[in-house]
């Protein structure tokens, strides 16, 4: 599979909220952004009304390979990432066996490179085979071919204070970053499943309070100043959390933090129904702490979006509530979610948008070959987006091989169109382009 394709000439996109534009794509690069541009031989696209964003970059996302292939698989993850917009992808180490050594992250580079729809950055495990007991081959990692510089024990907190702390300091050696699932096991253990409040005790199910997450998001920030390290707050979800990460970065802390789709949309109110697609870790929360963290993304106190794409087989999640996996997809619907929450309501603008969901996660893992933006001479990883059209989810046209698609029968506004890959179209029109 050729990296990319010959040239192609974009007409009359709206290149991230400017004004109608031509792009101008050759040898994988983009070469011009202009009006009236045109070039012999180039393949034309007519993007009249579509905006054009950089391609995608998702920091938090579950490709389940190797171990669950009967979940998803790194094709059928980077054809679900590709469907929607995104050109870079970095996968969580919670696979079988973990991603806790260099011969593993390099195999979860080569896999991805050899499906060849996204780039494919494995995340390393921050702790062997996410014991919480001892350090993983952090170095070795980030030494490796895969240049690992993401790291994270994700479904599981970091909980040893000394064990953070010794992380901390490691992955400064090679400006590394550690990306923390917040969650204190005394406060909120295993079994916790529903946000802790009138809604679990009625339900009669275990509550996940916020202060689990906000008492570890407070030491981690602590720990990252004390060491002059950088520190990433997985899916923040609350908003005591917004309210550490102001005063932290008040401070100049170094500290970043996403927020999910789901977290942006969804109430804990959905629980009700008791239907296991809407069990996830951290849980739904209250009106009150979606709205703060909209105002957290919009604001900048929260740096990015990020999926947290967790595709389960349907015989782990279908069970009772209580019983069923932690997990949602998000992939396919991340930026139509973000429209919709946030740029249609005029919270943000679409600049904003692509340094939400593109150039800061590549910086903050410190990803050169995506996030430049669009502008000539940056790699053209490029997302064409209808925002006219509004679109009733089917999880039946997930990409995923999973269907626990918390978005489906929701009518959401806007839909990806096209996405390209170094100049290569990977998605159009509904069908991923091998």
């Amino acid at each position: 599979m050729s990296d990319h394709a010959g040239p192609v000439l974009i007409t009359g996109a709206d290149v991230v909220g400017t004004g109608a534009a031509d792009i101008l794509v050759r040898d994988g690069a983009i070469a011009e952004i202009g009006t009236n541009l045109d070039a012999a031989g180039a393949t034309r696209v007519d993007a009249d009304g579509l905006v054009a964003l950089p391609g995608l970059v998702d920091l938090h996302t579950h490709l389940r390979e190797p171990g669950r292939e009967d979940a998803e698989t790194i094709a059928t993850g980077s054809a679900a990432a590709a469907a929607g917009g995104f050109t870079s992808v970095f996968a969580m180490a919670n696979t079988n066996p973990v991603t806790d050594t260099a011969e593993a992250a390099e195999r979860i580079a080569e896999l991805g490179e050899r499906v060849g729809l996204v780039d494919v950055h494995p995340i390393g495990a921050v702790t062997k085979n996410l014991a919480g007991e001892e350090l993983a081959e952090l170095g070795l990692m980030a030494r490796s071919r895969a240049a690992v510089r993401v790291f994270s024990d994700d479904g599981k907190c970091v909980h040893d204070s000394r064990l953070m702390r010794r992380a901390l300091e490691y992955v400064k050696a090679f400006d590394g970053v550690v990306s923390q699932h917040a969650q204190d096991p005394n406060l909120a253990d295993g079994q916790a499943c529903c946000h802790e409040g009138e809604i679990s005790g009625r339900l009669g199910l275990p509550g996940w309070p916020g202060v689990a997450e906000e008492v570890i998001v407070a030491r981690d920030v602590m720990l990252a100043r004390h060491t002059g390290s950088r520190v990433h707050v997985a899916h923040a979800s609350t908003a005591g959390t917004v309210e550490v990460l102001r005063w932290a970065k008040s401070l100049g802390i170094a500290v970043t933090a996403e927020a999910t789709p789901h977290h942006l949309m969804l109430p804990t109110d959905l629980v009700e129904s008791y239907d296991p697609v809407y069990k996830v870790n951290p849980p739904l929360r209250p009106s009150e702490d979606i709205e703060a963290v909209r105002e957290a993304l919009a604001d900048g106190t929260i740096d990015i979006v990020a999926t947290d794409h967790a595709p389960h087989a349907r015989h782990d999640k279908e069970h009772a509530f209580a019983d069923a996996v932690f997990g949602m997809l998000g992939l396919e619907q991340a930026l139509a979610v973000v429209h919709t929450t946030m740029v249609a309501t005029g919270c943000m603008t679409w600049q904003q948008v692509a340094d939400a969901m593109s150039t800061k996660p590549a910086a903050i893992a410190r990803l050169g070959s995506h996030g430049q933006g669009l502008v000539a001479g940056a790699p053209a990883n490029i997302t064409l987006f209808d925002p006219s059209v509004t679109v009733t989810v089917n999880k039946d046209d997930s990409k995923s091989l999973s269907r626990n698609n918390p978005w489906h029968g929701r009518t959401l506004e806007g839909a990806v169109v096209s996405t390209y890959l170094r100049g290569r179209r990977t998605f159009h029109d509904g069908e991923v382009q091998q």
